[in-house]
């Protein structure tokens, strides 16, 4: 089949220890999946989880420079457990939602936090907060098969060499596989997406010239230094 555009290369991060890629599809955020983080984002409560979509094209695989973005000037961090799907379906029991991982690895949930809440207080989408540029950097990927199903073991984030977030994978609220059967309700999960699983307490601003290191334990480290802006 001729197209009519040069085919683009396909999102994928790097696998540890590996020439091997994975090929990403689509990104799942879930928002507020940690008890601190949703009191200080004006939660209280274990509440129906709730997820936004970023593009795979948001992807910074590995980490490394990120430019600040534009049309903001309160641009946030958010360390998250990436849970990579290798098996798709739908309407899957959390009792067998491990089966359908393929790995998982360590990644930011970056904010344009102004536009995010300019679309709160407007009651329209926050596509233009969550979803840009570079806005979804991430580690390579250990598989499961390595590292097992990581439900508890700390999760933090240094800005420039300052911690800044500090948890516990055990203090989600909707745990790894209860997340994937709530999504695969809604929808067909593919080989190929990820799931970005939550953020811990402590989310703040950050500028050109900072440096984030974030680890996840048991499953890697990413390290991304943001630059100026375009």
């Amino acid at each position: 089949m001729a197209h009519v555009l040069p085919l683009w290369n396909i999102p994928s991060l790097g696998v540890k220890d590996s020439q091997a890629q994975f090929p990403v599809r689509r990104i799942f955020c879930v928002g507020r999946n940690y008890v601190e983080h949703q009191k200080e984002m004006g939660g209280d409560g274990r509440e129906v989880p709730f997820f936004f979509i970023k593009s795979a094209h948001a992807l910074v695989p590995g980490g490394g420079n990120v430019h600040y973005p534009p049309k903001t000037s309160n641009y946030h961090y958010e360390t998250e457990m990436v849970v990579a799907i290798g098996k798709g379906g739908r309407r899957i029991d959390a009792k067998q939602a491990n089966e359908h991982i393929y790995g998982y690895g360590v990644g930011l949930d970056m904010t344009r936090r102004d536009l995010q809440q300019l679309g709160k207080d407007h009651g329209r989408p926050w596509d233009f907060g969550k979803d840009f540029d570079a806005a979804a950097p991430c580690s390579a990927l250990v598989p499961a098969a390595r590292s097992g199903h990581p439900a508890k073991g700390a999760i933090w984030l240094k800005v420039n060499g300052k911690e800044r977030q500090r948890a516990d994978l055990s203090d989600m609220i909707w745990s790894v596989p209860e997340q994937i059967a709530y999504l695969s309700e809604y929808y067909t999960l593919e080989p190929g997406d990820l799931i970005y699983s939550g953020t811990p307490a402590g989310v703040g601003p950050v500028k050109a010239g900072d440096d984030l290191h974030a680890g996840v334990e048991g499953v890697g480290e990413l390290k991304v230094k943001i630059v100026a802006a375009l």
